[in-house]
């Protein structure tokens, strides 16, 4: 990866390129928070080059995507037409518009990530869900990489997620952890309900690639305790949301 794809990776996150394991299993997810408004109109917040735009428009739906960086939402817009590129503080959407809006991994990029938050509420009709992944600040790596004397390291760090605030900002300034509460102080004073609140595991389709059955076994146990409280150790939150009034 040269210096301008390690730079962009710090501060806009790695999208999907291939269609694995990990994306077909958070369809499924997405697809039951979704319930029958994934036939409706439906916003993917941060689309990257449009993979999971191209799987969800399959099912049915009118599938609209939004990405800040150019190159990747020109490269979006070759799967689908409705392509917009922006930034996820300033939809550009009337209010009231959609009936699912999915934000996959990124706001631990955005610049403001409370106004997103409350762009997506804006955005949603009454009814309308919002399905949220974001990095959780339990995970035993940073998969975001840091920075070090100067330099962006690319890869995944151990432990920098449980050092305090101030020391974990100075090694990930680029991107951000959320603890449970945190994530749900996005969305307070927002005309929301709470469906439903998780942490996942990943899929880890790259271990599974070089190890083969143990890695599929490690895979196994590890979404397995997602029933369990050592869930705080997962790799992401999911958070669903539904819109209960017409006014934010």
């Amino acid at each position: 990866m040269n210096s301008r794809n390690l730079q962009k990776a710090a501060l806009r996150g790695e999208p999907s390129y291939v269609w694995r394991a990990g994306q077909e299993r958070r369809l499924k997810i997405i697809q039951q928070a979704a319930q029958e408004r994934i036939s409706g109109r439906i916003l993917e917040n941060g689309c990257g080059v449009g993979m999971y735009v191209e799987k969800i428009r399959a099912l049915g739906g009118q599938v609209f995507g939004l990405e800040f960086d150019l190159e990747r939402a020109t490269e979006a817009g070759l799967r689908n037409p409705n392509i917009a590129n922006a930034a996820g503080e300033f939809l550009p959407y009337p209010s009231a518009c959609f009936d699912l809006i999915l934000s996959h991994e990124v706001l631990e990029h955005v610049a403001d990530d409370q106004r997103a938050a409350r762009e997506m509420v804006r955005a949603l009709r009454p009814g309308g869900r919002a399905v949220i992944f974001v990095p959780n600040r339990g995970y035993p790596f940073e998969t975001h990489g840091i920075y070090w004397a100067g330099k962006y390291r690319f890869g995944n760090i151990p432990l920098i997620n449980y050092l305090p605030s101030f020391w974990r900002n100075r090694l990930a300034p680029h991107v951000r952890v959320y603890t449970r509460q945190g994530l749900q102080n996005l969305f307070a004073g927002l005309p929301v309900r709470v469906v439903e609140h998780r942490i996942i595991f990943g899929a880890y389709d790259n271990l599974i690639a070089r190890f083969g059955m143990g890695a599929k076994a490690l895979r196994a146990i590890l979404q397995w305790l997602e029933a369990t409280p050592l869930q705080w150790f997962g790799l992401s939150h999911i958070l669903i949301v539904e819109k209960i009034t017409h006014q934010i």
